[in-house]
């Protein structure tokens, strides 16, 4: 009989006897009895992850029950129908229980509890899974673990990397942590609307965390009634309200910077660089030859968004001229060089690892980097010399790429075009600068996309052609429309070679065993797998079981359901369906893409994973200065969690501040109605998607009606219970606009269509539902709460 520990925490943070190598840190253990070598149950498989989140891969979990051969693969087994059952779910290379915080999370300390300890929560959570767990922040001392280093020590407002741990006082947070790194100090700065009140101001939070301040008379900064104010906590008093002082005025909550500035401020995104930043990049003078090919008299171009202000791609391409490669072209990819600039530990490179990416609004980007590197230096101007790392990628005449090689180079862009522009020019209007190189350039790379596109189309990646939405707006920063921007073979070429080259980057820092940061996009758990089928055989599309799908079953779906009043419907669910891509250094492939080695190279002007890549390859490859550090490989663990975390960051923020635009939008026709389509349907009312606005609303199942509604989540519906008439996913409907809230970027709706009839299957559904909440009323003839079934 073996005994695995199981790790706790007592309130005090400190392990009873004698203290261990951890000291204070250490969890209390509490013996969990199982026997070494056999198989676990199913029970104590659940407890062990629960209480051991460091521990949680397959490997780990083999190894702590000491598992041999036959009982390895039975745990495999035992954990994919934990997995299926979704008592499990996988978060990048280990195991969680559903809901659980990850082994390494990114928090921010948003109070004390009343004993004044660090309360905090993750940085990021869906709301599809209510409140964010708190997390007991576990300070260590001054000398760090052991006496040795000096720990990090955080404060209110910041945001740090934390070891997570379970607790055992159930009476407080369910978590307890560690700190491992202070990603960002924000000083305790919080924002909000002031109103003028006697003696002073209030501010009122605009997070739905916030709370309440009085600002003296002598702190508003000039606020005035209907202000965006940026404030400092002055003073904390035991009764009362806190004491505010207003730091600065952002503007009008009724201004699209006011706006932005909400999402910017909630996710705590840093948007001024610090003067040491702004120091080293004014202080950069333009690259050196140094380790570089000359490669100014390759006409290479860049094709982006008209409004685009840095270029960190250019592309051409050529008729490979090797008679033992008939019919293939090789596809040059040029990227800016920003490696040569950011240095590892350097001011510049410490902001953009804590930024991780820009973000973009509709009326403004927050850079990782400052715009004398990203707009000027690195930024690959039409006729300046510019360095770049380039990759130049044979294709055989049917698509398969060949061979690759890489260089660093000294370039010089022959011309600066939009996406439109180079479009025209095929579809045979050429502009003054677009005709001359119409047959030289443009043919060619069409060309080239050509033979690329029966490589792409023989992998069969995952084909969701979803809409994407761009608001356009008025001089003032109010919303003049929304649009739908037409999706152009232009996109696609330069798309298909840019995922062509992060697969090169890959392949070659694998093949010179380099430590690098993978794109890695896990498929779709047994569990939405098992959502997906339920949905889909209510339309008569079957979907085959087991774990082994790939893109193309989810294409094969998409084709059957293409052209029929359910295409939308479905294509929403396959994408929910999906798990999302983040950053990491072990390798699981992209489902997605139907790539087994991926890797994000071809912007690091806006991504900080790709200026990793960069480095690594200018290490690997003996491309002289700027290359990845041993430091920097040991840390690429955390540095993939963080950016993941910054990527998700820089999502909500920018969706956010659409569904807030949207809504000031629309505050102004509150009682209008609307054509829209069901994108949601939960136990407690519809989300109805607005195509014309790009905005999303709620309809409460309160308002549906007189009838008793009930929840179908195989057929994704809500119907009634003595009409039949109900709603689905994907329905088409009319609803009215009853409430805008525009600091919250929520819409209310009221149903005005009526519902359908609903198919026999949902009736059928109905008379089961019926039996069941027959067998648990306690008077005959009553009806159980709206909302519970």
């Amino acid at each position: 009989m073996s005994r695995i520990p199981r790790e706790r925490t007592n309130p005090a943070g400190k392990r009873p006897g004698k203290t261990g190598r951890a000291g204070k840190d250490a969890p209390v253990v509490e013996p969990l009895n199982i026997v070494h070598g056999a198989l676990p149950s199913r029970e104590v498989i659940l407890r062990f992850i629960a209480d051991h989140p460091q521990k949680a891969s397959k490997r780990e979990l083999a190894r702590a029950f000491g598992l041999k051969g036959d009982n390895r693969v039975e745990l495999k087994h035992m954990l994919q129908e934990l997995e299926q059952e979704g008592m499990l779910q996988k978060n990048r290379k280990s195991l969680i229980r559903p809901g659980a915080l990850p082994p390494v999370t990114v928090l921010d300390i948003t109070t004390r509890d009343k004993d004044g300890d660090l309360i905090g929560r993750p940085a990021e959570w869906p709301e599809d899974q209510g409140v964010a767990p708190a997390v007991a922040i576990r300070q260590q001392s001054p000398a760090g673990r052991q006496g040795k280093g000096k720990a990090p020590v955080a404060g209110l407002g910041d945001r740090i990397l934390a070891k997570i741990f379970p607790a055992v006082d159930r009476g407080g947070p369910a978590y307890t942590a560690r700190i491992i790194k202070v990603i960002d100090r924000r000083r305790g700065a919080s924002m909000g609307v002031f109103r003028t009140a006697p003696g002073g101001g209030r501010l009122l939070p605009i997070e739905r965390r916030g709370e309440e301040m009085m600002i003296d008379p002598d702190f508003t900064g000039g606020a005035t009634d209907g202000d965006l104010v940026e404030v400092e906590i002055a003073r904390l008093g035991r009764f009362g309200l806190p004491r505010a002082k207003v730091l600065s005025v952002v503007g009008s909550v009724g201004s699209e910077k006011a706006i932005s500035m909400i999402a910017i401020h909630a996710h705590g995104i840093p948007h001024v660089f610090p003067p040491a930043v702004i120091a080293e990049a004014d202080a950069a003078r333009p690259a050196s030859m140094s380790h570089r090919e000359d490669w100014r008299d390759v006409p290479l171009i860049t094709i982006d968004p008209a409004d685009a202000k840095d270029h960190d791609d250019a592309v051409y391409a050529e008729l490979d001229p090797s008679p033992d490669n008939p019919g293939g072209v090789i596809v040059t990819v040029a990227i800016a060089d920003v490696s040569w600039y950011v240095r590892p530990n350097s001011p510049l490179d410490r902001e953009a690892l804590k930024r991780g990416n820009s973000v973009y609004f509709p009326d403004r980007v927050v850079p990782m980097l400052p715009e004398r590197i990203s707009n000027d230096l690195c930024s690959l101007k039409e006729g300046v010399d510019r360095p770049a790392l380039a990759v130049r990628m044979s294709f055989s005449g049917e698509g398969r790429k060949i061979g690759h090689t890489f260089h660093r180079v000294m370039m010089k862009s022959a011309a600066k075009l939009s996406y439109q522009q180079a479009q025209a020019a095929i579809d045979g209007k050429p502009d003054d600068q677009t005709g001359p190189m119409l047959e030289p350039i443009l043919k060619p790379l069409w060309h080239a996309y050509e033979v690329m596109k029966r490589g792409r189309d023989r992998r069969q990646p995952l084909e969701l052609d979803m809409p994407e939405r761009k608001i356009l707006l008025k001089p003032d920063g109010t919303v003049d429309r929304v649009v739908v921007p037409p999706r152009l073979d232009a996109h696609k070429l330069i798309e298909e070679m840019m995922i062509q080259a992060n697969v090169c980057a890959a392949e070659t820092l694998e093949k010179k065993r380099q430590p690098l940061i993978y794109r890695i996009h896990d498929g779709p758990t047994l569990a939405k797998q098992e959502i997906l089928r339920e949905f889909l055989a209510t339309l008569g599309i079957s979907l085959a079981k087991g774990g082994n799908m790939r893109a193309n079953n989810f294409n094969g779906i998409l084709a059957k359901a293409d052209g029929t009043p359910h295409q939308t419907m479905v294509s929403e669910m396959v994408l929910r369906s999906q798990s999302q891509a983040i950053y990491g250094p072990e390798n699981i492939g992209h489902f997605g893409l139907n790539l087994m080695k991926y890797a994000h190279f071809t912007s690091p002007i806006r991504r900080y994973a790709d200026l990793i890549v960069h480095r690594a390859l200018v290490g690997s490859l003996g491309f002289g200065e700027g290359g990845i550090t041993p430091e920097e490989e040991a840390a690429l663990d955390d540095i993939a969690a963080e950016i993941s975390t910054f990527e998700r960051r820089a999502m909500a923020a920018e969706r956010e501040t659409v569904d807030r635009l949207i809504a000031h939008h629309l505050s102004g026709r509150v009682g209008e109605e609307f054509a829209g389509r069901i994108s949601g349907v939960t136990k407690s009312g519809l989300f109805v998607s607005l195509p014309d606005y790009g905005a999303d609303g709620f309809v409460p199942i309160s308002t549906l009606g007189s009838d008793y509604f009930i929840y179908d989540e195989a057929h994704q519906a809500l119907s009634g219970e003595r009409t039949g008439l109900g709603y689905r996913l994907g329905d088409s409907v009319t609803v009215k606009l009853a409430e805008a809230i525009p600091l919250a970027g929520a819409l209310r709706f009221e149903m005005i269509s009526e519902g359908r009839e609903m198919p026999a299957a949902v009736r059928s559904f109905h008379k089961a539902g019926r039996r069941d909440r027959g067998q648990v009323r306690k008077k005959p003839g009553t009806r159980p709460p709206r909302g519970r079934h």
